[in-house]
Order: structure tokens, then sequence, then C-alpha cells
């Protein structure tokens, strides 16, 4: 994790700004409500808004994070009303699941709403909230939502430039060949599955398991991720566990270390997030443990508990993606390679305009797109490249496709570079070393039967300017008919 490159000490000032931003939600809760319960709830607010709202622009992000209570409150009053109600609370906590998954068709911000609302009925249970503790738990959470905005958007404010939102989710389908609404099927599959099994392990605790099914779904999109999530999480979690008896349990919730640690747990799940799943999970699970400190219940027995209903989690979400309308990796991984293909083709015909004279032109905000891009790329073939994984052979392409892609993005983002020096335009070799890179992805994204042909410019040799640029272009051009090989070799089953 800390070796892991962090381009702009992105990872490190969201980490910093989130332990900010959380530390100053929870002061402002606890001093105006005067309740702990209040002010973890204000606490798990904040760090919700400041880990979920990804919106592309600073606008965007100010409006999703309005919209959090219009989310939120609505699933806390219900989950409330119905505590003593549980088997209308369970199907209410399965329903509130699928919903959440299903508003990921509706790009980040339907993500970020979908986790508040779930996380809102998540809370209700760890916190035992009753209609009567409703005013001071939304008060709560507004402060922490006012007292975290001010830090995100006043205090400490950057954004990463995107072209346009890239979505959680593939693209693509109608019904039940949506990706999402496959995976809210699934979804409520597992939490009903979760949620029965894990009453009988813990009739108190029993929503840990349903948590469980939860976070291993959120940003997965093809079964082999859920299952590869499920073991980082179940492996994250015994991790904590660990950690906790070493830690938390001796603490016994003494209010100062138990503070200082927590942040560090924060500043940790915010600076692993993007990494490892499982030392995220460690962090979340120790900071857990030293929430139930703070509220006097915590010993051995209740950590050993957390990694029990966190493997009946992990169990129902794999039986939900193995035998509920599964998506497989190859489908979600075809998806993503093409998007991240026409990302490569969009970059270079702008680079192409900007080294031709036009000022408007601006590789720089494809570059910011592809990196998103082949995130998910990698983790869509993260079950492949596994250790674990017992596909050989596919494993040795996949890791092909990644190595490839990954010598893309440098090329692109050399290219972008020299495109933004003014002397390294006005040469033809570029134009024509534009359209070879045009055709290679072309050749990559294009049916043979639909694929026009591509009359390549003469070149015109110039002493002088764009030899950088056409070594990148040359590169880029190398890497695309490279990847021709593993792309028409089946990566994973169908």
């Amino acid at each position: 994790m800390f070796m892991a490159p962090d381009p702009g000490r992105l990872r490190l000032r969201s980490a910093a700004r989130g332990v900010l931003g959380v530390g100053l939600a929870v002061t402002v809760s606890d001093l105006a409500t005067q309740s702990l319960p209040a002010a973890i709830a204000g606490g798990l607010a904040a760090l919700l808004a400041l880990f979920t709202v990804a919106d592309v622009s600073v606008r965007g992000q100010a409006v999703t994070t309005a919209l959090l209570p219009v989310a939120g409150f609505p699933v806390l009053a219900l989950a409330a009303v119905l505590h003593d109600s549980p088997w209308a609370r369970d199907v209410a906590f399965v329903a509130v699941l699928g919903a959440g998954i299903y508003a990921r068709r509706w790009g980040p911000r339907g993500n970020a709403l979908g986790i508040f609302a779930f996380m809102m009925f998540f809370a209700a249970q760890f916190l035992h909230a009753v209609p009567g503790r409703l005013p001071e738990l939304c008060a709560a959470v507004v402060l922490s939502l006012l007292a975290s905005s001010t830090v995100r958007f006043g205090l400490w404010c950057y954004e990463r430039r995107l072209s346009a939102a890239v979505s959680v989710v593939a693209p693509g389908g109608t019904g039940f060949a949506r990706v999402t609404t496959r995976q809210a099927i699934q979804g409520m599959a597992g939490g009903a599955f979760a949620l029965l099994a894990g009453q009988l392990v813990s009739h108190e605790r029993w929503y840990w398991a349903v948590g469980a099914v939860w976070w291993i779904f959120v940003n997965t999109t093809s079964r082999g991720e859920t299952l590869v999530r499920g073991f980082r999480r179940v492996l994250g979690t015994v991790i904590g566990i660990a950690v906790g008896l070493v830690i938390a349990v001796p603490l016994d919730g003494a209010g100062a270390p138990t503070a200082g640690l927590v942040a560090v747990c924060v500043f940790g799940i915010f600076y692993a997030a993007a990494v490892s799943y499982t030392w995220m999970m460690l962090a979340v699970t120790v900071m857990a443990g030293l929430l139930y400190g703070l509220l006097g219940v915590l010993d051995p027995g209740l950590l050993v508990l957390r990694v029990m209903e966190t493997g009946v989690g992990a169990l129902g979400a794999a039986l939900a993606v193995l035998l509920v309308l599964p998506v497989t990796t190859h489908a979600t991984t075809d998806a993503w390679v093409q998007r991240a293909l026409h990302c490569v083709h969009a970059c270079t015909s702008e680079a192409a305009a900007r080294l031709a004279g036009a000022p408007g032109a601006d590789p720089a905000r494809y570059v910011a797109e592809l990196e998103v891009l082949l995130g998910r790329v990698r983790l869509s073939l993260a079950p492949l490249v596994h250790p674990l994984s017992p596909l050989r052979a596919r494993r040795t392409r996949a890791r092909q496709v990644i190595e490839l892609l990954d010598q893309c993005a440098q090329e692109v983002r050399g290219l972008a570079s020299v495109a933004a020096d003014p002397d390294a335009s006005h040469d033809a070799r570029l134009a024509a070393a534009c359209w070879r890179v045009e055709a290679a992805v072309e050749a990559l994204t294009v049916p043979d039967a639909a694929r026009s042909e591509i009359d390549v410019p003469v070149a015109v040799v110039h002493p002088s300017g764009g030899e950088l640029a056409l070594s990148h272009l040359h590169g880029l051009e190398q890497a695309l008919k490279a990847l021709a090989e593993p792309l028409r070799s089946p990566i994973a089953p169908a």
C-alpha cells in the first residue's frame, strides 16, 4: 500500500482532508448534541460524504452532498419506526440494499446516494435507533455534513478534471441485461441469505452480515470481482480483529487514545481504498472495535463474532453472484477495455489537433479519464491475475493486457505533455502517426465488416520539431498492435 504510486499526492491529500473533515464533524456534533451515538452518526455521515461523493466537478460534488440527507433521512426514519417490528425491518433492509445497488445506474451521484441511504439503515441498527432519537441523529448528520463540506469545499478544495464522468458499472443493456438490475437482484438475494444466517449466528449483531454483502457489492461488476472482493474483505477483517485484540480491547474505550487511533483508521481508510481493499478493511475493522469500546460493549468475543458475521456475508455474496443472474468477467472486462481504447483514440485525436495548431484541443482531460478507466480494467481483471487463480493461460493473457494498456497510458501521458509545447507542432509526420494510431484502435474495437479503410497521409520530413511526439506515437502504435493477440483470445470464461 505504501509503495503504490500516488500521482499528485492525491491519496495523501484525500486521506488528510478526510481526517480533518471527519474530526471537525465529530467535534461539532458532540458539542451540539452532547450525545455519543449522535456524534458517531455524525462522524459516519461525514466519512461517507467525503469518501463516496465522486462527481467530476466541485459543483457536482456539492449538489450530491446536499442531496445526501434527502436520500438518507427517510431511510433512517423508516429504520427507527420499524425497530420493534423485526419482520418488517428485515424486509425493508433487503429492499433498501437492492435499491441502493440499482441506483448505481445513475452514475457517481446515484452510487453515493445509494450508499448513504443503505448506511443510514445500517447505522440505525448499530446505534439501536428508535423514533425518539431521530431529532438528535438528524441534527448530528446535518451539522456533520456542513462541517465536512466546510473542509471539502472551503478550507481544502481541489478537483480532478475528467472529460466525462466514469460510471462505476460497465455500460449497456436494458432490463435483466443491465448490470445494475442483475446486481440489485443478486444483492437482495445475498442480503436475504446473510440476514437469515446472520441471525442464527447472533440475534443482536446480524446486521454485520448484511453490511458485509453490501460493501462486497460496492464498486464491483462481475462475479469474479465480487468473489475476490469477498475474500479480501474476510482477510482484512481477520487481520483487523487480530490488531483490535492488541489495541482496542486493552484501551477499553479510553477517550483521548481512542480518538487518536480512530483518526489514524480514518486516514487508513482513505489512503488505502484506491490500492488495497484488504488494508482498507483492516482500518475499518479496527475503527469499529474502537467505536464499540467507546460504547462500552467491546470484548474479544464481540470481535470474533464480527469475523463470523463477515464470513456469512461473504458466503451470501458468493452464492448470489454464482447462482443468480451471473455477470461474467469476460463481458465486463471487454466493456472496460473497449472504453479505455476509445479514450486512447480520443486523446490521440485531441493531441493531433493541438499539434496542428488548434488552441481549444486538450488531450490532458482524456489522460485523466484514461487513468480511471484503467483502474476499472485492473479491477475487472483482478480475479484472473490473483495468485490463487487456477487459470494460468488466462492469467498470463490478462497480465499482458494490463501491461500493454499501462504502456499505452504512459505513451499517452508523454504525447499530451509534448502536445502542450507549441514548438512541437506543424510536422506532417505527426498527423500521419496519429492516423496510424487511430487505425490501430479501430482494428481492436470495430468489427471487420464495419471497418473502413484509412488513408494515411504521406509523411513530409521536417528537420526540426516533433521527434519526441513521434516516439510516443510509435510506442503507442506498437502497444496497440501487440494488444491484438491477448484480446482476440478468451481472457475469461464466457
